[in-house]
């Protein structure tokens, strides 16, 4: 193994040389990774802090870095490591030589001055070391430098005789930890220590306050300055709230596609100074280096990290695995960097290994050449070169792709004539000859050029709404209604235009506006959805929009994913809850318009969406819950109506009753809370918009009832005191989620209750005054279908008495199938007609079509038409084959 590293190192074949390393200690130490107990090991670090042995401690330090970089680069010049662990090895080792550092020069002003206190919280104050760049994201070279900012919490003062403030304090102990680990001795260095990127770079001060650090990142920082604290990880093990307060300015709330420019403004920079400078053989900074792959992982960080917390990440390889895995970055295109990054970075550790020196360009001297080669695996430097070339090529590749500036769209000059509006005559005569109402699109346009908002937009903003408009207008003009279209677009482009980032989001996309034009031109309820939750644009670019494979499971997990990543932050919660619902609703909406989905599937995965939803919030929720007596709770959430028969719309709110099973004598009071709290995750209204209306009237004794039934209860109250309507929700109630012992006592009530022997002309006369009764409210007109006679309530009523009349002979009309089944079974089982049954699930499955498509599709009203009439016919006639008598108000659908 020795052997091997002399030939690739002469920086170790010196160590082993001069006598540096002592092999008896040494070659014990390559049989395994180091960690962190080996260094405490290595030497007396309490003596020497209790003797204050400065001296005594940088040298320590010093001859521990040899021993460690010596260990990482036998282990993998023999290629015993990976990448992982020769990064992690050496980050390990400057954390515990800022630790060392730091503790030794803490405690040695500590005694000259006392012991900071803070000014508020009167609580000892501790110095808090944030390692950027590569120390932040375990990725250290064994020659790298290491980036650090010092903070420390509040302003104070020592209490010693020799009074100090904090900043004085704290200043001086960051002084003598650089000291410790930067100044060249004779034993070497034990890391060059870079201050530059803390506020202000070298003309700010060393150390500063939490509450500095806020007010610089709000008010002065920068963008290059969001893309470094990326990387920010506090390696001390001090109490601090830096996470909090740099995590906003790092990753904001909404879509970031304005860091599309930023980016490349500082990649312009780096590859300016590598032009000037001759770097082309630098596997960093060169094109298709290492950097390029850091940034291709950063820019979709900076883009989605606000709302997706799972990629507020450290590493450039665990974040390229994620985005891979959250389908932003395609499986072949990560494997493809990780690849390339892999393979740079063995190429740069080796660069380095020669003599210890930061360095990443390729060599010249023949020798050396062959040596990296065969380092790498490769006969020879030309073999190695091709294959460095591939990398290099395949990263930059996909570099361009990702970052060059959009296309400006292909479209004739005289769509330029529409905005701005300069030239009202020419703006008209362009609008009219493309089949718009010209007058009415003219005057919105001069609308806008007027609006407040249009006149304060930001420099940058401007521009891009003013390039956004002629493409708005000529993918209007490709619609079946483009007026409509156009000004939908308009409304839409005038909610967003504050928000710079969804300009720019459509700038980077221009090809989006006809997919945009497209969607808005068939639905002013996707329109409004859209406006509302403008962040769905970014659903318009994802491969997955037109995927109609929802895997809940995977959904379920990673939605539980980020609620975790929210680290117990309701608000943050809620919003990661509702950005789900959001996303997954407006995918089905947009593949609904595609025609890629029938009624029931839809309504399927609407309901199979809130189950999911339900299944995610109820720990989230219980964990939120102060004063609980157990760690799960005791409860389950059953659902009634739509939700219950796998109905749902689009718009659809949920019918819900909630169950516990326990018998602690705080159980009421604790899921009467917990109901409440529930009930306010769903509904209530956050930054990220609304989720479900939520209904609990259904629960026994309805609004004068308790929030949440106990099990027995709910049993006892079914049994003795429920109306019959309430047994007629019951067929369509079912178990959602919860306490899988609350689902089996529910399903053998729900069949008790429903399968109970009832005098069946009884029962008809209760269900068809129920139906009568809700004349008053609901009038059975014909343009209603859902409330005329032979419409969507009678169809209900019929299944809902078939189920109380003889599931008790028949229970497989017990499966909650929804109605279009059930009619199909109640045939089967010989209750009704066949050909009238088939007629009714017919007209079921048309009226909600009709109410589907009023909804999604701007379709008009339903007018009562030979088919509508038609389809209410057939199902009166079944009415009166059920009940035994001609549905009274018949002649109000005629």
């Amino acid at each position: 193994m020795l052997d091997t590293a002399r030939r690739y190192s002469p920086f170790v074949a010196r160590l082993l040389d001069s006598g540096r390393l002592d092999t008896d200690v040494f070659l014990p130490m390559l049989a395994q990774p180091l960690k962190p107990a080996d260094f405490e090991a290595f030497a007396d670090w309490a003596a020497l802090q209790a003797a204050e042995d400065e001296a005594g401690l940088a040298r320590e330090l010093r001859r521990l870095r040899s021993y460690v970089v010596a260990h990482i680069i036998v282990r993998d010049t023999n290629r015993i490591s990976d990448l992982d662990e020769v990064t992690r090895t050496i980050t390990l080792f400057a954390e515990f030589a800022v630790n060392t550092a730091l503790k030794f020069a803490y405690a040695y002003y500590q005694d000259m001055y006392g012991t900071p206190i803070g000014r508020y919280t009167q609580e000892q104050q501790y110095l808090s070391v944030v390692a950027m760049g590569k120390a932040g994201g375990y990725e250290l070279n064994v020659s790298s430098d290491i980036d650090l900012i010092f903070v420390y919490p509040e302003a104070g003062a020592t209490d010693g005789r020799r009074e100090k403030d904090n900043q004085t304090f704290f200043t001086k102990v960051g002084q003598k930890l650089i000291a410790l680990l930067n100044d060249m001795t004779a034993d070497g260095q034990v890391f060059r220590v870079d201050m530059r990127l803390r506020p202000d770079g070298d003309s700010g001060p060393l150390v500063l306050s939490e509450t500095a650090l806020e007010q610089y990142l709000i008010q002065q920082g920068r963008e290059w300055e969001r893309y470094a604290w990326c990387k920010g990880r506090v390696i001390t093990p001090y109490p601090n709230g830096i996470e909090a307060l740099v995590r906003p300015f790092v990753f904001r709330k909404y879509l970031d596609y304005n860091a599309y420019d930023a980016m490349r403004g500082l990649h312009r920079q780096i590859r300016s100074e590598v032009s000037k400078k001759g770097m082309a053989d630098n596997v960093k900074l060169g094109s298709g280096g290492i950097r390029e792959v850091e940034f291709i992982a950063q820019i979709f960080q900076m883009i989605r990290g606000g709302q997706n917390r799972s990629l507020q990440l450290k590493g450039t390889r665990e974040t390229l695995r994620k985005l891979a895995e959250a389908g932003i970055v395609s499986t072949q295109n990560a494997d493809t960097l990780l690849a390339a990054y892999a393979f740079l970075r063995d190429v740069e550790h080796r660069l380095q290994y020669w003599e210890d020196l930061q360095t990443q360009t390729l060599p010249v001297q023949p020798e050396q050449q062959q040596l990296l080669a065969e380092s790498m695996g490769f006969a020879d430097y030309a073999a190695f070169s091709d294959g460095l070339h591939a990398h290099r090529s395949a990263v930059n590749a996909l570099f361009n792709e990702i970052l060059s500036r959009p296309e400006e769209p292909q479209r004739s000059d005289h769509w330029q004539g529409v905005w701005p509006p300069l030239d009202r005559e020419a703006c008209l005569n362009v609008l009219a000859e493309h089949g718009f109402d010209a007058e009415t699109a003219a005057a919105k346009l001069e609308q806008i050029a007027g609006s407040s908002k249009y006149r304060h937009l930001s420099a940058h903003a401007q521009p891009r709404f003013d390039a956004i408009i002629p493409s708005m207008a000529e993918a209007a003009a490709a619609q079946s209604s483009p007026t409509d279209t156009l000004l939908r677009l308009l409304a839409f482009l005038e909610t967003i235009s504050r928000r710079s980032s969804y300009l720019a989001l459509l700038h980077e996309h221009p090809k989006i506006l006809l997919r945009l034009a497209e969607i808005m031109n068939q639905s002013a309820w996707i329109t409004d959805y859209l406006t509302r939750y403008p962040i769905l644009l970014d659903e318009l670019i994802s491969a997955q929009l037109l995927d109609t494979r929802f895997d809940w499971a995977k959904l379920a997990a990673e939605l539980s994913d980020g609620l975790a990543n929210c680290s117990g932050d309701t608000e943050a919660q809620m919003d990661v809850l509702r950005h789900f619902q959001h996303t997954q609703v407006f995918r089905l909406a947009v593949q609904d318009l595609a025609g890629l989905w029938t009624i029931e599937a839809v309504s399927d995965q609407l309901s199979a969406l809130a189950d999911t939803v339900l299944a995610a919030a109820i720990p989230a929720v219980w964990a939120d819950m102060p004063k609980k007596h157990c760690e799960t709770p005791q409860f389950a959430v059953i659902g009634y109506g739509k939700l219950g028969g796998k109905e749902l719309g689009y718009a659809s709110d949920l019918d819900l009753v909630y169950l516990f099973d326990d018998d602690h004598p705080d159980a009421q009071d604790t899921y009467i809370r917990f109901a409440r709290r529930l009930t306010n995750w769903l509904s209530a209204l956050t930054g990220a918009g609304s989720l479900y209306d939520v209904d609990l009237r259904l629960r026994p004794n309805g609004d004068s009832g308790y929030l949440v039934q106990s099990v027995a209860a709910f049993e006892k109250y079914q049994h003795e005191q429920a109306w019959t309507w309430e047994h007629q929700s019951l067929t369509r109630a079912r178990w959602i989620v919860g306490k899988p012992e609350i689902q089996t006592a529910f399903d053998r009530i729900r069949s008790e209750i429903l399968t109970r022997t009832r005098p069946q002309q009884e029962l008809a006369q209760e269900i068809i005054a129920m139906r009568e009764k809700m004349f008053a409210t609901h009038p059975p007109l014909a343009d209603s279908v859902k409330y005329a006679r032979g419409g969507v309530v009678d169809v209900e009523f019929i299944v809902q008495y078939l189920i109380l009349a003889h599931s008790g002979r028949h229970p497989q009309l017990l499966d909650n199938y929804g109605n279009i089944a059930l009619l199909d079974i109640a045939a089967g089982c010989g209750l009704i007609d066949s050909a009238l049954a088939e007629k009714s699930r017919t007209a079921y499955r048309f009226y909600r079509l009709q109410q589907h498509n009023t909804k999604l599709r701007d379709a008009e009203k339903v007018r009562p038409d030979a088919t509508l009439l038609e389809h209410y016919q057939n199902v009166c006639r079944l009415w009166q084959q059920v009940f035994g008598e001609e549905p009274k108000g018949i002649e109000q659908a005629v």
